[in-house]
């Protein structure tokens, strides 16, 4: 058999080009792995194969690749979980600070409650004081005393106003009487003056 060997200079030539075309390739994708982990976006094959412009089977063929894709999938999950831990880190800091501050509301109510509990035992004591000054009768004296009051107010009003009605007409008749006088009395004076009307 008679095989055609190529010649050396120009395979080291493909071989040099081909290593060049493969550390381009994990250049990018290093690059796309430090935009992905910088933008906190997940780190995924796919994800890095997009953002590097490389096809998946590089990325599982190449044992530099696949090292670099699964250490960042790997810091990435350690990142998440640490993450989440943090958030529930202060979701139960958040919780207690709540649970504090509701205790503490709760305390003050329940000593405001009792505060208006025991003012209102004192104001009940006073009604209940008052009402025993006044028994059923007095209060019923009192009350029927007090009707009897402002029907006799009522009819005073109206008694005054009558009165002054009386009066306003009795003035009227006076200053009327006045009149008359101090006509007479100008006809007595001067009868002629009375007889020419």
């Amino acid at each position: 058999m008679n095989t055609a060997t190529v010649p050396e200079p120009r395979t080291a030539a493909a071989l040099a080009a081909r290593r060049r075309k493969t550390e381009a390739a994990l250049e990018r994708v290093h690059q796309a792995i430090t935009r992905l982990r910088r933008e906190k976006a997940q780190v995924s094959a796919a994800a890095v194969a997009r953002r590097a412009d490389v096809s998946r089977t590089f990325l599982y063929d190449n044992a530099e690749a696949r090292a670099a894709v699964a250490a960042a999938m790997e810091q990435a999950g350690e990142r998440r979980s640490l993450t989440l831990a943090n958030q529930d880190d202060e979701r139960e800091a958040t919780w207690r600070e709540r649970a504090l501050n509701a205790e503490d509301a709760l305390k003050a109510a329940h000593t405001e409650i009792l505060t208006q509990r025991t003012r209102i035992g004192e104001l009940l004591g006073q009604i209940r004081d008052w009402e025993a000054e006044w028994t059923q009768e007095a209060v019923q004296r009192i009350t029927t005393e007090n009707t009897t009051l402002k029907q006799r107010v009522r009819q005073l009003t109206t008694d005054n106003r009558t009165l002054d009605e009386r009066l306003k007409a009795a003035r009227s008749n006076l200053r009327f009487q006045d009149r008359r006088v101090a006509d007479l009395e100008a006809q007595i004076a001067d009868p002629s003056a009375g007889a020419q009307q």
